[in-house]
């Protein structure tokens, strides 16, 4: 795994497809030196695929770590090398099928940055055409659109459980709401 934030003092436990696991010295207050354990991990782009000004295209995503089957924004880790704004048009077109016209970042953030390196970047995503849905093969993926209101509501009444997906939907309709005043 390669292009996530290795320490020069880190010493990798594992190497994985999505992630390594690093030991990282870390100076105390007192002086001394201790090790925490650090999740390296390359990026992520978070996707609103805005149809109409009024629908969203979610997915319901089954994750086989928790073995549940969720109503997410669609979402993916960068490739090693790949631009966010590269990896958003083709995650959009892979789990969704659409391809964007126009993708625009909102913002992005640390997904958990007391174990993570994670940085997720969050894209809107506009004048969208129907393409080819392509799931990768360890994805069970199937694109939901919804109308607007509803996704909020989903994001505010526990429908959606994901994290950053309630987080995307809230922001947005924040700046949607504030930017039509």
């Amino acid at each position: 795994m390669s292009d996530h934030p290795i320490g020069q003092d880190d010493r990798i436990l594992y190497r994985g497809q999505k992630i390594d696991l690093a030991l990282r010295p870390i100076a105390l207050a007192d002086g001394s030196t201790a090790e925490r354990e650090v999740v390296l991990h390359r990026g992520a782009v978070a996707l609103l695929p805005l149809l109409d000004g009024d629908r969203i295209c979610l997915i319901r995503n089954r994750r086989y770590a928790i073995g549940k089957t969720l109503l997410e924004i669609p979402a993916g880790t960068i490739d090693p090398g790949e631009p966010p704004d590269a990896c958003a048009a083709r995650e959009l077109r892979e789990e969704t099928g659409y391809v964007a016209g126009r993708i625009t970042l909102l913002t992005e953030w640390w997904v958990s940055p007391g174990l993570f390196t994670e940085r997720m970047y969050l894209f809107r995503c506009d004048d969208l055409r129907e393409g080819h849905h392509a799931p990768e093969l360890d994805e069970q993926i199937e694109p939901v659109v919804v109308p607007w209101q509803q996704a909020v509501s989903m994001a505010l009444d526990g429908r959606i459980e994901d994290a950053k997906s309630m987080l995307a939907i809230l922001y947005w309709d924040r700046l949607r709401n504030s930017e039509s005043r």
